[in-house]
């Protein structure tokens, strides 16, 4: 994905109450603009932090004509827009970019499944089975190489892995796809140690059929793209 218009370098003074961020613009003006990530962001929030923003028209819908969309860490660009994960899975989809996920005529943005839930995409072909499939935004590394997810407890990603069984158990396929927003990672993990009950969903939604696979992106100002697959450190985990 090619972003339509230069982002605006920046740096960054402070992340507060998740959605607004404090930043100084290269001449030394200080803005307030939009986060678009309410998670904790752990690692990527430290002060003087550079960082990337998109320039919008304020509206009846926008307050702040900023939105933070990179920052810089551990020496590369960590995309933290939470909106961008769905756009760049379909993209790689339909590029056959993720192979396991190739081949298919329909793809059907969040449709309704299981109890009051929406699945981010619905693969469908005739003569294959259905795929239900779950992207989750992934920009958290504390140990060089390997990206881990969740950052922090989240109990409507353990939601997902339960209904993504049912998918299963109901004669479809049911995928969970982790993509990660930096280019220097060349292995995933579930975080257990940060929310235990998702990494035993997430194991029990293995043992259920629900596959797993995780990409990562090369991330730049200019673009952010699916960049390759990296092996899952899990046992019995699909890997492409």
């Amino acid at each position: 994905m090619i972003f339509s218009s230069s982002l605006v370098p920046a740096r960054l003074i402070s992340r507060y109450k998740r959605f607004l961020f404090d930043a100084e613009l290269e001449g030394g003006t200080v803005i307030t603009g939009s986060c678009p990530n309410t998670g904790s962001m752990r690692g990527l929030t430290d002060p003087g932090s550079r960082i990337w923003l998109s320039k919008h028209d304020i509206g009846p819908t926008r307050k702040y004509a900023y939105r933070l969309e990179m920052v810089e860490a551990d020496g590369t660009i960590v995309g933290i827009n939470t909106g961008m994960p769905n756009r760049l899975a379909e993209e790689a989809i339909q590029n056959g970019l993720i192979e396991p996920l190739s081949g298919y005529d329909t793809l059907r943005r969040e449709q309704k499944y299981g109890l009051n839930s929406r699945i981010d995409f619905l693969l469908s072909s005739q003569g294959r089975p259905d795929a239900y499939v779950e992207v989750k935004n992934v920009h958290f590394m504390r140990e060089g190489g390997l990206a881990e997810f969740p950052d922090t407890a989240t109990l409507r990603g353990t939601k997902h892995l339960q209904e993504l069984g049912n998918m299963v158990a109901s004669g479809h396929r049911a995928v969970m796809l982790y993509l990660i927003q930096r280019a220097d990672c060349d292995r995933f993990r579930i975080c257990g140690d940060l929310d235990p009950v998702y990494a035993a969903a997430f194991g029990q939604a293995l043992e259920r059929g629900v596959e797993a696979y995780a990409v990562k992106c090369r991330v730049s100002p200019l673009e952010i793209a699916v960049d390759g697959v990296v092996a899952i450190d899990e046992p019995g985990i699909a890997v492409l």
